[in-house]
């Protein structure tokens, strides 16, 4: 095998796409800074059980795993950085106030998630932590639906669902707790032949409610339409009330159509309460995911109220027209003074300056050297090219 061949679903970023994936990059967290975001910058390891702790089977099995040379314990490769920058709040930063971070690195899956994703996703997000209120959700939402504006994504949809539904339908009924896994698949995948043979033996209510859930799905009619079949339960109403809300507020983002799935529950274990996914043309899954999970912090020593959202900006820049070419100044190779001046002068206003190397020619993809610089009547000066 050629030693140049890369990993299935591993790829190099040439370029082109590297600058407009850096550019994004400092676009958003730029943003995220204006709404008081702090960034943070977890490690690339951590232990397993620390990297894996509220995170779910998902994320275990997309997790790549070694052995540390120095202490023999496990470790892992972080396939997602939100329990990471849980862990930050919880125990590295300890404060009392509402707290706002952000970060932006690498991560590594095992599998590709899609047909076409890479398995060496770059993970951007922003997370709040210590307010239990639909005003943080509210203030997430938002900041995930501007960073795609940001992006040029101008036909968007956001899909909201909750994890309080299923909970209160199952909490009173003890053979549907035993079997919430299989009930969560059945769900996931809106298999309604499954689920009628699964529930069977569940009291009536339970059972109807559940097999209510794969149609409640569409605009936010659907929240009306849920008040009607599903129980009258507090849990329940408390959930779609928070639905509506954040609801009423993502229609006022330009550009923006919102949709409730009621059986979408993917991460209902890691989640606590509203759950969301934006979606894009041109990209079947989703390109964000975001959501409330207030319990993950209790492992590392302190419960904190959570919520937040990511995206993968390589998946994100994909979609994003080709970066143009930047405007470049071409400039001779010499050591000649007041040409080094020149040119740092010029550098130093913005100006990109090339300097050809002797005996090569200028081969790039994203310069275009429409100007030079040339000595006349005993000065370097800037020239028009063509």
């Amino acid at each position: 095998m050629p030693n140049w061949l890369l990993p299935e679903n591993i790829a190099d970023v040439l370029p082109s796409e590297a600058r407009k994936i850096e550019e994004l990059r400092r676009r958003l967290l730029d943003n995220f800074r204006l709404y008081g975001y702090e960034m943070v910058m977890p490690p690339m390891l951590e232990y397993l059980e620390s990297l894996l702790t509220g995170a779910g089977q998902d994320t275990d099995l997309r997790t790549f795993k070694l052995v540390d040379q120095l202490s023999g314990r496990t470790l892992g490769v972080r396939a997602d950085m939100t329990t990471q920058v849980a862990r930050i709040d919880a125990h590295l930063l300890n404060r009392a106030s509402v707290t706002r971070l952000c970060y932006a690195g690498s991560v590594l899956h095992t599998r590709p998630s899609g047909l076409h994703a890479t398995r060496e996703p770059i993970q951007i997000g922003a997370e709040i932590y210590g307010h239990a209120g639909l005003e943080a959700d509210a203030e997430i939402q938002e900041l995930a639906l501007n960073s795609l504006a940001l992006a040029g994504m101008q036909q968007v949809r956001l899909d909201l669902c909750h994890v309080g539904v299923l909970r209160a339908i199952i909490a009173n009924d003890d053979a549907a707790r035993r079997q919430e896994a299989q009930l969560f698949a059945l769900l996931e995948a809106k298999d309604v032949p499954g689920l009628q043979e699964l529930t069977a033996a569940y009291q009536p209510q339970t059972r109807n409610a559940l097999l209510a859930l794969p149609s409640l799905y569409g605009d936010i009619s659907v929240i009306a339409r849920a008040r009607l079949c599903l129980p009258a339960l507090p849990g329940i109403a408390a959930a779609l009330d928070e639905l509506q809300a954040l609801v009423e507020l993502a229609e006022r983002h330009a550009g923006a159509a919102v949709t409730i799935d009621l059986a979408d529950l993917r991460g209902y274990h890691y989640h606590s309460g509203v759950m969301f996914a934006g979606y894009v043309a041109g990209l079947p899954n989703a390109v964000l995911r975001g959501g409330r999970y207030d319990h993950v912090g209790e492992a590392f020593g302190r419960a904190r109220p959570a919520t937040g959202f990511s995206l993968d900006l390589r998946e994100l820049a994909r979609l994003m027209p080709g970066a143009e070419r930047k405007r470049a100044i071409h400039a001779p190779w010499s050591t000649e003074a007041g040409l080094r001046e020149k040119i740092a002068q010029l550098r130093q206003s913005g100006e990109i300056v090339i300097q050809s190397l002797p005996g090569h020619d200028n081969d790039q993809d994203e310069f275009d050297c429409d100007r030079a610089v040339e000595f006349s009547n005993g000065n370097w000066i800037i020239k028009n090219l063509g």
